[in-house]
């Protein structure tokens, strides 16, 4: 049995199907119903064990190879980060039928003009969140989300916002490997870019699926 030739034009291009993984990073930001909207974020933790969580993608800047997460700085994976920056990210779009598994670096930040930017231009229910009395992965004896009794289910103003501000910080995570694969009936297509720091750019290679 043979299968019809529809497979896209970057099937078996490497530099096409570079530029097709970072369209789909690009999009996450864009599109809320985006794949890439909500990756899945890895960490180490101290124990050397990984941890997963689900974030939301901020921004994605493909000449510094950046991707950009909100969080709270109280969180558990900020102290993770800290100790050990090693980070990985994992998008799969089931419509392109491609995913991209990235490793980097995350730093994080709670002041300076990227996280203030970031905190004006989330809307005042979203940063809601940031409102909580303790921080998160508490344990607590009931269901609770954390937030005072006062601003629940109530969009705060600015000025209830200043004193949830110091909470809030951006995650940036700067990408060292980029990895694909694409499903295709015909027969699948991996590839791995490792960013050259001495010379400045992406090295492509094909893998085998």
């Amino acid at each position: 049995m043979t299968f019809p030739n529809q497979n896209p034009d970057y099937y078996d291009d490497l530099d096409l199907s570079f530029e097709k993984a970072w369209d789909v990073i690009e999009n996450g930001p864009k599109d809320r119903h985006s794949p890439a909207h909500a990756p899945v974020v890895g960490t180490v933790d101290e124990d050397g064990a990984p941890q997963l969580r689900v974030m939301i993608l901020r921004d994605v800047c493909r000449d510094t190879r950046t991707l950009r997460f909100n969080t709270d700085v109280r969180s558990r994976k900020i102290t993770q980060m800290r100790v050990n920056s090693a980070t990985s990210i994992l998008i799969y779009d089931v419509a392109a039928k491609v995913q991209l598994r990235l490793s980097g670096i995350a730093q994080v930040s709670k002041d300076g003009d990227v996280a203030d930017t970031a905190w004006s231009q989330s809307t005042p229910f979203a940063r809601r969140c940031y409102m909580a009395e303790v921080s998160p992965g508490s344990e607590v004896l009931a269901p609770s989300s954390g937030l005072p009794d006062w601003i629940q289910g109530r969009q705060p103003s600015e000025a209830q916002l200043v004193d949830a501000r110091p909470h809030f910080a951006t995650l940036l995570f700067q990408a060292k490997q980029l990895e694909w694969l694409y499903l295709a009936n015909a027969g699948h297509r991996r590839a791995r870019w490792t960013w050259d720091d001495v010379q400045g750019l992406w090295n492509g290679r094909w893998l085998i699926p």
